[in-house]
Formats: C-alpha cells, structure tokens, sequence
C-alpha cells in the first residue's frame, strides 16, 4: 500500500493564478464558419491531481476537500473553463484512492446551475462545440450529461440548433440530434418533431428525415408522416426515397408505412405503381393487411375492376373486409355509375351486418344515396334515408346535402326547400353546400325572385335549428354565412341587370370575401349579354387589377360577347391574347371564337379561321366542318358576286355548294387551310388532280382571291397562272373526269370571270417531270409562254390584269355566272 500523505485543503487547491496559468487560448465560434465543419474528435484530458486515501472509510477531511473542489469545478464551469472543470473531475474521480461512494458525494457536489449558466455563456459566444465536448467528457468520466444542464441551457441548445437547421447544415445538425440523443437528453424538449420534418420536406432530404426520426420511439409513425408530408407537396420521387431509406433500417415491410406510400401515389396518380408495389409484396410472400388494402381499393376507386379484383384478391387471402371496404366499393360503382353492381354490393353488405360481422355506417348510407341521387332515382334516395332512420343512426349534413343537391340537379325546387326546412327541423346546421344547393334550385328554375328572397330571409334571421334536449324543444339559431358560391349563384339570376351583379359584387368584397374567377367571368358574361362592351372590357381590367389571372373561362365568356356585339377582330385579338398566356383553350372556347364571324371579306380574316381550326385539330378536338364549309364557300365565291347576289346564285343553283356536297373530308379541309396561309407566289402552278369538281372549283376560286387581294395593296403579278389537271392522257382518266373537271373550271375562269385561258397538248415535253415539280413549271419561261398540254391551263398574267383593272368585266362575268348557274349546263365563248 502506497505511504498515506497528510492532506490538508491549503495543499489541495490549487494557488489561484494557476487556473489561469492553465487557461488555454479560446477557440473561434465554429457557429461563425460557414462550411458547418464536424464536431471536434473528443478526447479526456490527463490526471493533473492525484489523491492518496489513507484507507476505505471516508475523513471528515477528504469530505471537506472533496467539497471544495466539486465547488471549485463549478465556479470553473461558471467562468468557461470547461478543461480547468473536466481536469479536476477527472483527478478526483480516475483516482484510485477514492472509493465509489465518495465519487458519487462529488458528482453530487458539483452545482448544475453554475455549470447550466457556464454553457449558455459559451453558446452564446458561438462556442457550442466546447459545451458538446463537456457534455461528452462528463459522461465518460460517469458524469450525466442530463444533470449538467437546467432549463436554461436546454433552451440555449435548442436555439443554436435551430439556427443551425436554419443555415441549412443539415448533416451537422442531424449528426447533433444523434450526439444529444446518445447522451440521454430528451431531443423532443430541443426541437418540434413536426416542424423539423416540415423542414427536411421543403429541403427535399428524406434520407436525413428518416435519421432524425430514428431518433424517437415513435419512429414508424414519424416515417409515415414524413412520406405523407411529401404526398401533399406531389412529391411522390422524394416519398419513395424515404421508404427506401426506411427499409434499411427494418428487414420486414412495415403495413402502415407503405400504406402512406400507397396514399402518396393515389394523390400524384401514380395508380400503375400502388399496383406494382402489391405485386411486389405478393412476390415476397407478404400478405398486406386490411388497411393496405383499403387504401389500394381507393386509390384505383376510377378503375372499378380492378378494385373488384383486389376485393376478390383480398377475400382468397384470408383478410376479413370491414365496413371501409364496402364503403370503397360503392364509391367505385359510383365512379362508374354502375347502379346495379352497387345495389348488389349494398345487400352484401347489410346481409354480413346481418350477422353481426360488422355494422352499417353513415358513411355506407350516404354513398348508396349518392349513386342513386346522382342517377336521379330520387325515390331509392329517400328509401335510404328511410333505413337510416330505421337503423337509428342520426342524418349527418353530408346527407342532407346529397337529398337536397339531388333534388336541385332535377330542378324540383319545392322538394328541395322541403328537405332543407327537415334537415333544420331534425336539428341539422347547415352547411354552405346545403344553401348553395336550394338557391341553385330556385336559378335553373328561373325563379330568380325567390332566390333573392331566399338571400335576403337568411340574411335577416338566419337559420332556426331545433333541437330536442331531454323531450324539451330547443330553437337555435345559426347566423347565415354567404360564401363566394352563394354570390356566384345569385349572379347568374341577374339576367342582363349588370348594375344588380356589380353590387353583388360590391357586397362581397363589404363582407371580406374576395371575388374569384367565376364571379368575374359571370359579370363579363353579364355584360356582353347586354350588349356593353365597354362593361366587358372594365371587367376584364378589374379582374386583373385585382391580382387574379384570366383564365380560361373569362377568356371565354369575354370572346362570347365580342362575338354577340359583333366584334370579331376584338374576339381574336383575345384569343391571341390568351394563348400569349399559354392558356389552353376549350372546344367551347374554340366554337365561340369559330360563330364569331358572320361575314369574311379579307384574306386574314380567312387564315385567322382556318388557323383556329388547325389549332383546333392539334388540340384534339372533333372539329365541326359545316362552319369551315361555310367559310369556304363564302369567301370563295366572294370572287364572282356581292354577298345579296350570292344569296341568288345559291337559290336559283346549288350544284358547287360546299354544304349541300358530299361530306368533305378533313385530310382536305385541312390541306385547303395550309394552303391559304401561304403566299400566292408559291401558287402560281395550281395543282388539282384527284380533286372533285366543287374542290377544284375552291381552290382555283381561292387562288384567284388571294391574287386580287394582293393586286389591291399594291402588289404586282410576276407570272402566268398554271392550272396542273392531270397528264393530259384521257384514256388514264376514269370515266372522263379530268375532262369533266376541266370544262368546269373553264367554265368558272372563262363564262364567270371573263378570263382569257390557253389550252393545248405538246407530244414532246415530259410531262410526267413537269407534274412532280409545278414550282419548277411557274419558273419556266418557255413552259408558260407555251402550255399546249391539255392536262394544263394557263392564265396569262396580261389578261389577269386585264380582269383586276377593268370596270366592263365585272357586268359581263355576273351575267355570264348567273345565266351559267340558273339555266345552262355550259357557256359558250
């Protein structure tokens, strides 16, 4: 045994200048450092004191030094000097000659408070590093982390936590979470679980989301919320990451956890991935349970076999289903409007329910009056509300709702207000949906007036729920509070009033609701119906000053009312306005823009039509060709009469009538529309082989009234004008239609219009190469000068300009086409 030394407590402690003697040179705040560096490697600090016991029982005397020193230690803390602090601890409690008993009285000594206001100093200093390192050293010299620290500095932890977070050292403050959580701190009382996942999602860092949540008991549970906190941003890449990041720490699929991914998918429409994801558990031999498969059910609810596939899937398995999957059920046969399938579905379920397996919720009850309200059985719909009375199950608002939405769908306002009046008599408050659906009623009834009194009743009284508590009737009232809705309704029982919808408006905005896009699309609406386009466009630049973009709808009705003000440049011109806004318009949006013409005098106001009806196409859309047919015809015919004689022409023969032809085809109604957009000196040689008599007829017509169009602004004809007919060989003609086809086109150029038409046949040319290349028959010289094939015409450009300039011509080609189209079948030169 070691020589016992006589201890006094002037010989232990330490002279006072040989703390600062000790004193190391303070490191800079690493809160200060933008690269976020790691945690310092801890290391303990070598025995500076040694302590000889003169045997096992504890001195009065060592217990004063131990006193003194656990007090010295923590005035040390107080100051910063956490090495000074940890130096003694270690001397005292590494020391062989203390016994167990009296490391415990030291720790016990130790004043956590000094410590506490230590480490909030060296935190707020940006010195969190030192506080962690003490934190560590303490505990391997057996010192509890957790009883160093007091409120006081847990809250200065949190805060430098989060202003790590914030800086977005994600990693470093992770690998932080990790360290307190290991030394028995509770890492809820340092950071909001819910909040710090929030901000790992907007980060988009799953992988440190699910490291952070490990941390918890509740792991599983925080995992779920995290995948489902990226299913409300449709972030289902990010939700498959942190399942992936999950699975490593678990072997076993976790249920619940991959029903929240199931959930993720259905909202982002990754339906063929919930569906992969079941194959997939199938193949590892794990059977789902019955929440999985609910959320399955619901999430392809829009496919109804599917889901019935996975209810049969279900049944083979040996999962029992409960009342949720016969809710989900019916919703899909609602989906699906397969009345039947859901009545069978509805009996299954009542027969189970029968037998005590399970019991009829509201929920089953509503939805089976869905699918028979929305199928305007009204009379199965009350059935049910019969049954759920007989079940004893009180009506919910969401059943109202549907009774009284079904009646409003089929216009029975009287059945309506009656369902509303018992839904406040069975002591029901009303929702906005309920309201909405009476005064919905009363306008698509077109009893505007008693909408109004409907709106201005509630508003006066409100409405008067009774109740009956204990066989004692009590009337409560419920204030009416009109939504956004309400308005948009009530608007649209203002006819053409435009005053009474801008004050519905004003009104609104009194009650601080803020009008939406509907509102201002009826008022635009409004206002184009009476006839105010100087309304139409306030509308529209209120809408914007408003802050609400235009959509599509407003685009719609605002191109509407040009279109009955008859303003159709104004139609067009926001119509180009609203694809500048990549708005995508609708077939209605294009039918409205489509009637807005009555009349097409110009070249453009043409290629505007037939360049909506190509986006038209593009877009999808089944266009209707009697307008195009229409505007075709119209335009082409411009050519040869003012638009009163054309009305004559049309009614003393209709033989080239687009309308009253066969059903043109599209492939050539939309060759037609690319070809007049382009420019008549690409056109010069006119190809019309395998055209009819009323195509060619158009083309030729089309041509000529591109080229007086240009002659009007000033532009000159360069060339002859090449009609292309054929080869010229009538016995490769069917039938003689290249023959029929040119005498009607002769016709038209020389009995309707007075031009001068050369045609001919010349052996030695290679007409099969001219055919394939008009352009090159519009460029050559010889070959326009000289056309002698009678599978060509040719128009030169002296009598094109003999037909633009002279005022004689347009007398004689009138008589000539009104005599051609009402008494003859051919005119002679």
């Amino acid at each position: 045994m070691a020589e016992v030394g006589v201890l006094t407590a002037s010989s232990l402690l330490p002279p006072p200048s040989l703390a600062l003697q000790r004193q190391k040179p303070l490191p800079p705040p690493w809160s200060h450092r933008a690269d976020c560096r790691p945690l310092h490697t801890l290391h303990p600090s070598p025995v500076l004191l040694s302590v000889n016991h003169p045997g096992p029982s504890s001195t009065p005397t060592t217990s004063r030094l131990l006193k003194n020193y656990a007090r010295l230690a923590s005035k040390l803390a107080l100051s910063g000097l956490f090495h000074e602090f940890l130096t003694i601890a270690e001397s005292i409690l590494a020391s062989d000659a203390i016994t167990a008993a009296e490391s415990s009285r030291f720790i016990a000594r130790i004043e956590a408070n000094m410590v506490s206001r230590g480490i909030v100093a060296v935190i707020g200093d940006g010195r969190l590093d030192d506080a962690v390192d003490l934190l560590c050293r303490a505990d391997k010299l057996g010192i509890r982390p957790l009883d160093l620290l007091d409120g006081s500095a847990i809250k200065a932890i949190k805060a430098e936590c989060g202003r790590i977070m914030q800086r977005g050292c994600l990693e470093e403050y992770v690998r932080l979470m990790e360290i307190l959580a290991g030394y028995g701190l509770f890492i809820k009382d340092i950071s909001d679980p819910g909040d710090t996942i929030k901000f790992f999602v907007e980060k988009r860092e799953p992988e440190m989301a699910v490291r952070y949540a490990r941390l918890f008991p509740q792991f599983r549970l925080l995992v779920c919320r995290i995948i489902q906190e990226f299913g409300k941003k449709k972030d289902q890449f990010s939700a498959r990451r942190t399942y992936k990041a999950f699975s490593k720490e678990l072997d076993s699929a976790d249920m619940h956890v991959c029903r929240s991914l199931i959930d993720v998918y259905g909202l982002c429409g990754a339906f063929l991935k919930t569906r992969q994801m079941f194959e997939g558990l199938l193949a590892r031999n794990i059977i789902p349970n019955i929440f999985f498969f609910n959320s399955l059910m619901n999430v392809n609810s829009h496919d109804l076999s599917y889901a019935i596939n996975v209810y049969n899937h279900m049944q083979i398995l040996g999962v029992t289903a409960d009342i949720t999957s016969y809710n989900i059920l019916l919703k899909a046969c609602h989906n699906a409007k397969r009345v039947d399938l859901a009545e069978k579905i509805y009996k299954e379920a009542k027969q189970v329910a029968s037998e005590g397996a399970l019991k009829l919720d509201i929920i089953t009850y509503s939805t089976m009056m869905k699918v028979f309200a929305d199928t305007k059985m009204l009379e199965m719909a009350f059935k049910i509300k019969d049954e759920i009375i007989m079940a004893g199950i009180r009506v919910n608002v969401v059943t109202w709702s549907t009774l009284i939405s079904a009646c409003a769908s089929a216009t029975l306002v009287e059945e309506a207000v009656m369902m509303f009046e018992e839904m406040l008599g069975a002591g029901c408050e009303p929702n906005a949906y309920c309201y909405n659906s009476v005064l919905y009623a009363c306008v698509e009834s077109c009893q505007y007036d008693r909408a109004f009194r409907f709106f201005d009743t509630w508003k006066e009284t409100g409405f008067e729920v009774i109740n009956f508590d204990q066989g004692n009737k009590q009337v409560a009232v419920i204030a009416f509070r009109p939504t956004v809705a309400t308005f948009n309704i009530l608007m649209k029982a203002c006819g053409t009033n435009h005053f009474r919808a801008k004050a519905l408006i004003s009104e609104m905005n009194v009650m601080g609701l803020s009008p939406n896009h509907i509102s201002w699309s009826v008022l635009i609406d409004i206002y184009g119906s009476a006839y105010d386009m100087k309304g139409v466009m306030k509308a529209l630049k209120a809408m914007r000053d408003t802050g609400i973009k235009l959509d599509v709808a407003a685009y719609t009705v605002a191109i509407k009312a040009c279109a009955q003000n008859g303003k159709p440049s104004l139609a067009f011109s926001l119509f180009e306005e609203m694809k500048r806004d990549k708005l995508k318009p609708n077939l209605v949006t294009y039918k409205t823009l489509l009637r807005s013409r009555s009349q097409y005098g110009s070249l453009r106001e043409v290629q505007q039509c037939l360049a909506v009806y190509q986006d038209m196409r593009k877009a999808g859309y089944n266009s209707n060709d009697y307008y195009l047919k229409e505007l075709l015809e119209e335009w082409c015919e411009g050519i040869l009469c003012s638009n009163s004689q054309k009305k004559n022409l049309n009614s003393t023969d209709e033989r080239f009538s687009l309308n009253n032809s066969k059903k043109l085809s599209w492939p050539l109604l939309e060759r037609m529309a690319t070809f007049l957009q382009k420019d008549t000196d690409d056109y010069q040689a006119i190809d019309i082989r395998g055209l009819s008599k009323v195509e060619a007829r158009i083309v030729v017509l089309s041509v000529l009234r591109m080229i007086k169009e240009d002659y009007q602004q000033g532009k000159n004809i360069q060339d002859d004008m090449i009609i292309i007919l054929g080869t010229g060989d009538e016995s490769t003609c069917s039938a003689g239609t290249e023959h029929e086809i040119k005498q009607a086109i002769l016709q038209v150029l020389q009995g309707e219009l007075g031009l001068h038409v050369i045609t001919g046949h010349k052996p030695d040319l290679n007409i099969s190469q001219a055919v394939k290349n008009p352009s090159n028959i519009a460029e050559d010289k010889y070959l326009q000068r000289r056309p002698h094939y009678s599978g060509l015409l040719k128009i030169t450009k002296e009598s094109l300009y003999q037909w633009l300039q002279g005022k004689e011509f347009t007398q004689i080609w009138f008589n000539r086409s009104f005599i051609f189209l009402g008494r003859h079948q051919s005119v002679s030169k």
